[in-house]
């Protein structure tokens, strides 16, 4: 018996060296893809109540300062008309104004989105969407003779934002064209859609108040609501952001193919709406937090630039309610929900808000023959990898029950890292910071992962490998050119890029943050 237990340790000791000996590779790439925009949350009804009131959630997920870094707030514009401000209570456009305010003070981004136009405008009369039986079960929509009337409507709201000390940064068509409702709601065709854009949205004032406009927001990112608006060169012209939220619609099977023509045309992808394990009776598990960094991931794979989560304040969201829970006729109280307190989901988020804003992604390849085995290769990682300023960053999500060892090839040498690292939903389990083990300029980093772990690496770029030349005066006067490794053109030069002068000559260069 001790014989068999013996050899059965060794046996595990050699399967654990053979792991060790069998890192997964992961290449970085100089391939730039799109850059980052930022992360949200709307500020809605339900779980923000007290609305309009209540804004120390927004005040401790927002800014540069804030332990969260969010930076994008999606707000209601309600069915209002200028003069009927008080139409619907705490649903009228004082509602988010105290949080926008907040968000704008900190440099954020606001913008709102219509669940309905005025039931003036609309075949049933009302703000409704018109799927209940006190409603008449009747199909919403906009009135063809009102579509002048919309970006007017907009522009109003525009205003009296502005009037009140917030200018509104996008404007979107419509929250879930595709859902017929009971609550507050439109239903558009993805024809009527281009008819309303092609002919109208030259309407919308965008000298005055220096605005985008978002697509139509549909309830799962499918193209039949954002390639028909892409395909007419009117729209195009118009429509600044894609935009669509993720119910039963997985990122890359579904958003990546849904704004691949946006993205050729250079406009912004957006998913505006969705939460990961919303309406559950218990707080997420960490299982499940790491399903929404995987979502996070996926959605920058995909070629999001913005991602804004649904509530900001809910149990299974950023911030404590302090509330009971109500799940299927039973009242349910979670000793973990307290008020105003930063949920592990916020500090899941973190990661992505702090550091990818403002970045611009990398292409990333996985090295997976290096000995594995068809189980190995079905329990995937998941990576994405990022430029900003001086640093290289890598996000590596491992939500399995094994550790894995990781080798990241880098497209620099660098010098020096720091790591974020979460394991848990214990406080002294999220966002663990260390310094890595980085004692001279390497071009790859090996790193064990730990099993059911988010790590964030962030490489700072050596920048004397980047071969900086000196270089005289009369060479620094002189009209450049900036292009990444690949020889495409750079507006704005980031990180290593080959400079070309006006003689022909050209070297790469390190260029720091702009």
């Amino acid at each position: 018996m001790r014989k068999i237990i013996t050899t059965v340790i060794l046996l595990a000791a050699t399967l654990s060296i053979q792991a060790k000996l069998r890192p997964v590779t992961v290449t970085i790439k100089d391939v730039r893809k799109q850059t980052v925009t930022g992360f949200g949350g709307a500020c809605c009804d339900g779980a923000m109540k007290p609305f309009g009131t209540d804004n120390t959630c927004v005040s401790r997920l927002y800014g540069k300062r804030s332990k969260i870094g969010l930076n994008i707030l999606r707000m209601e514009i309600s069915p209002n008309l200028e003069d009927k401000a008080d139409q619907w209570g705490d649903y009228d456009w004082n509602g988010s104004l105290p949080s926008a305010r907040i968000v704008k003070n900190v440099g954020g981004i606001v913008f709102g989105t219509p669940w309905s136009p005025p039931g003036d405008f609309k075949t049933n009369g009302s703000a409704q969407g018109g799927n209940a039986e006190n409603q008449g079960n009747v199909r919403a929509t906009l009135r063809r003779d009102c579509y002048e009337k919309f970006f007017p409507w907009l522009n109003s709201f525009l205003k009296w934002m502005k009037n009140n000390g917030v200018s509104v940064d996008a404007v979107s068509l419509q929250n879930e064209p595709d859902w017929w409702v009971s609550y507050s709601g439109c239903l558009y065709e993805p024809d009527s859609l281009v008819s309303l854009v092609k002919n109208y949205a030259w309407m919308l004032d965008r000298e005055t108040y220096n605005v985008k406009l978002i697509s139509g927001e549909p309830l799962g990112y499918t193209q039949n609501y954002i390639d028909p608006l892409m395909k007419d060169e009117e729209c195009r012209k118009q429509i600044d952001i894609v935009a669509g939220h993720l119910y039963g619609h997985m990122p890359l099977q579904y958003m990546k193919p849904a704004t691949k023509l946006a993205s050729q045309y250079g406009k912004e992808v957006w998913m505006t709406e969705h939460s990961v394990t919303d309406n559950i009776d218990h707080m997420p598990t960490w299982y499940e937090n790491l399903i929404f960094a995987e979502e996070l991931n996926e959605c920058m794979l995909a070629g999001c630039t913005g991602y804004i989560y649904w509530y900001l304040r809910a149990h299974w969201a950023f911030v404590g309610t302090g509330q009971p829970w109500t799940y299927n006729g039973q009242s349910i109280n979670f000793a973990e929900n307290q008020k105003d307190e930063l949920l592990p989901r916020a500090f899941v988020m973190s990661h992505f808000s702090k550091n990818v804003t403002g970045s611009t992604r990398l292409e990333t390849t996985k090295d997976e023959s290096a000995g594995r085995t068809k189980e190995e290769i079905a329990q995937e990682e998941q990576y994405s990898a990022y430029i900003k300023g001086d640093s290289i960053i890598v996000m590596a999500i491992n939500a399995k029950d094994s550790e894995r060892y990781l080798r990241f090839k880098l497209p620099v040498n660098v010098k020096s890292g720091t790591l974020w690292k979460s394991t848990g939903n214990e406080k002294d389990s999220l966002c663990q910071k260390s310094e890595l083990d980085i004692t001279e300029s390497v071009s790859e980093y090996e790193y064990t992962v730990p099993a059911m772990s988010l790590c964030t690496f962030i490489f700072t770029i050596d920048e004397g490998s980047a071969a900086i030349e000196e270089v005289s005066q009369s060479d620094e006067d002189s009209p450049k050119t900036y292009y990444d490794l690949q020889g495409r053109p750079l507006d704005t030069p980031q990180g290593l890029c080959i400079e070309r002068r006006a003689d022909g000559q050209s070297r790469k260069v390190f260029m720091g943050r702009q």
